[in-house]
């Protein structure tokens, strides 16, 4: 029996599904709600449920059963003739979003045994009724029938329609929106939109292909260029009220880093002049090596308190530049165009040390440098390892080049100092920094946007090179502590809990066998360790591609990534990402052939479902923002190193990855073109 078998049984709640059985004695009425017993009907019992089912779960917990007694009058239920030899019916709850639930219906059983009998032998449901835990359901308690509640008439055409409507409803909980970011430059160093009337094509031919919003960085450098203080965000204006004008949504990013460096920049644009100015009586507020080779990609988190910039700190910079934006965009925040602001926290706006940097000569995969040489980090090290009494412990001289491998450094190596008892207060000490860094600006970003209907967001990025050996070297310049008995990024993870921030993850289209062997890549188990470590801290997973891709591949892995389970094609699926934005629009990605390619992508990602301009039918819920929780004592956020078991991705979801597959789809798609005939992912044509 498929699941579109039992669709005509389902009766959906807010508060869960109920189903009902009739026929042999082992076949019993079974209602499923969160977190209680087992369930007594008449003459039927599901004493004995959980031995039947083996994925049952008696009373309690996530699988637990109703247990109030009920009175369930047989004429309101679905009755189904089931064989008794039925290995496993459960109706599970698959997610708890607040005070609204969606479940999830789940059936197996032993297709070697008895198959189930197709025939429903009766279905009569007049309308809903309210179910209350305690209540018996009589006529007193039948209340208004909700979108949710509709008669069932298993005969009836309206009844097929309305089962079709509820479903297409259920189905939106799997849809994932789609944004793309504008190029880097869109906004240029004078100050001025570039080429509006392409970029307005371009937008509008996003949005026809059901993109769901674009993100913008949002340049410091550029804003607050003249002076401190001296905002100007008219460009930006314009470049709001078009995106609003083709009825896209916005993600924006504070950008508080340089643009230049790093894979990917096709410009350049600098932090503001007068921030470099100070940096010239002052290297020391920028990132440092062991060398001294200085990186003025952004400030050094070593300063983040200190008044070096005309009395003010790094964080009050931000922060001042923060309110400025919400005060002259408060049109664009009220209107809820803006979904989302990610605040920079580091390196392409990424919380992290700027370990790697191709302007510095970094060439992948090295291992990068350490990042903490200058004089505020050395003199909070100083202090660290005093109170720790070790005051003769220094930073490390023998963790080797940005170029190097692990193993040719001393730090590295196997059994090399990262392993030892300095090394590792050094590691601890070094991603603690980070932990708080991150914590104190996402604190200042609450403060400033605090009751507007928009979600913060950090990025953690995808550093997945030497992920395969044992000392992690990459990640562990970048500030990731991660090793295969310590989660560096479930600590994180717990931290943004705090904010009610999203995490925002790169490299999702990345695959180890694309990865030279010598990278000792682990892209795909990071991917899943990053994730996974976010749901399970209870907090919303975003993320996006690392380098530019057009290939079907690519989008595959995205896909497979942002629904780990495939669709769920009654309520919520288990594991879900809260939102992809694909880097970048360009001109190469507007080519035909890659476009077709991008639409059919946007489409999967919408579960075959057209675009949905509202995002809380898909079950984006953004409420007012609220003051971040108390701060978490960092003791606590490294409880969160113990490691976990990522979840389980399915080898298959709804991706179709062969190769023939993808072939077949392109020539498909050129015919169809030619013949100027609309086709989505799965080859349904539409005239």
């Amino acid at each position: 029996m498929q699941v579109k078998d039992v669709q005509d049984i389902l009766l959906s709640y807010w508060c869960g599904w109920e189903l009902g059985f009739e026929g042999d004695p082992s076949v019993i009425w079974h209602a499923q709600y969160p977190g209680v017993g087992v369930l007594t009907c008449g003459a039927a019992t599901l004493g004995g449920f959980a031995g039947a089912v083996s994925s049952g779960g008696g009373g309690g917990g996530e699988y637990g059963l109703l247990s109030k007694g009920l009175d369930l009058k047989p004429d309101w239920l679905v009755a189904y003739r089931a064989s008794s030899k039925m290995e496993d019916l459960v109706c599970a709850a698959q997610r708890n979003m607040g005070t609204r639930m969606t479940f999830q219906f789940q059936e197996r059983y032993n297709f070697q045994q008895e198959r189930m009998s197709g025939e429903a032998i009766r279905v009569e449901r007049a309308r809903k009724q309210s179910v209350s835990h305690g209540f018996k359901l009589d006529g007193g308690h039948v209340k208004k029938q909700s979108c949710l509640g509709l008669p069932l008439r298993a005969s009836s055409a309206r009844f097929k329609e309305q089962i079709h409507s509820i479903s297409e409803d259920q189905m939106h909980a799997n849809y994932v929106p789609v944004y793309v970011m504008l190029p880097l430059g869109v906004i240029t160093n004078k100050n001025v939109l570039d080429d509006r009337l392409k970029l307005e094509k371009q937008l509008k031919k996003l949005h026809a292909a059901g993109v769901d919003g674009v993100m913008v960085d949002v340049w410091w450098g550029i804003v607050e260029s003249k002076g401190p203080g001296q905002y100007d965000w008219s460009a930006y204006g314009t470049l709001f009220h078009l995106v609003q004008k083709c009825k896209l949504k916005l993600q924006v990013i504070m950008s508080f880093h340089q643009c230049g460096g790093n894979v990917g920049d096709s410009v350049f644009i600098s932090l503001p002049k007068w921030v470099l100015e100070v940096g010239e009586k002052n290297p020391d507020i920028f990132y440092t090596s062991y060398k001294g080779i200085r990186n003025k990609e952004c400030l050094s988190l070593g300063v983040d308190k200190k008044p070096v910039f005309h009395g003010r700190s790094p964080i009050e910079l931000y922060r001042d530049y923060m309110k400025s934006f919400r005060e002259n965009m408060e049109e664009f925040l009220k209107s809820q165009l803006i979904i989302d602001i990610e605040v920079g926290l580091g390196p392409a706006g990424e919380l992290r040390y700027p370990s790697y940097s191709h302007k510095l000569g970094w060439v992948f995969p090295g291992i990068g440098e350490f990042q903490c040489y200058d004089k505020y980090l050395k003199a909070d090290f100083k202090k660290a390892a005093a109170e720790a009494g070790h005051p003769e412990w220094g930073l490390p001289d023998n963790a080797g080049k940005s170029n190097n491998t692990p193993e040719s450094t001393q730090f590295f190596k196997s059994n090399g100092t990262y392993q030892t008892e300095k090394g590792i207060f050094f590691l601890t000490w070094y991603s603690n920094k980070l932990l708080t860094h991150g914590d104190d600006i996402l604190d200042e970003a609450n403060k400033v946007f605090l009751g507007y209907r928009v979600k913060l967001a950090a990025k953690v990025s995808g550093i997945h090179w030497w992920y395969k050996t044992e000392s992690h070297a990459a990640e562990l310049t970048a500030g990731y502590y991660n090793l295969y008995h310590r989660d560096g990024y479930r600590p994180i993870a717990r931290m943004l809990s705090r904010h009610n921030a999203i995490l925002n993850f790169t490299c999702l289209e990345m695959r180890n066998n694309e990865q030279p062997i010598e990278a000792q890549s682990g892209a795909e188990e990071l991917v899943k360790q990053v994730l996974s470590g976010g749901w399970a801290e209870k907090i919303e997973v975003a993320g996006e591609n690392a380098l530019a891709r057009y290939d079907r591949e690519a989008y595959d892995q995205i896909l497979s990534n942002a629904r780990p389970n495939g669709i769920a094609k009654f309520g919520h699926p288990a594991l879900k990402m809260y939102g992809v934005t694909y880097l970048r629009l360009s001109d190469k990605l507007m080519k035909q052939r890659n476009f077709d390619i991008f639409k059919a992508f946007v489409k999967k990602m919408h579960a075959n479902l057209d675009y949905c301009s509202d995002p809380e039918t898909y079950y984006h819920f953004t409420e007012p923002m609220e003051r971040s929780k108390p701060r978490i004592p960092l003791e606590f956020l490294l409880e969160a190193t113990e490691p976990l078991e990522p979840y389980p991705w399915l080898k298959e979801t709804d991706v179709d990855r062969t190769v023939l597959a993808g072939f077949f789809h392109y020539i498909l798609a050129t015919v169809l073109r030619i013949l100027r005939i609309k086709v989505n992912w799965k080859g349904n044509v539409k005239q």
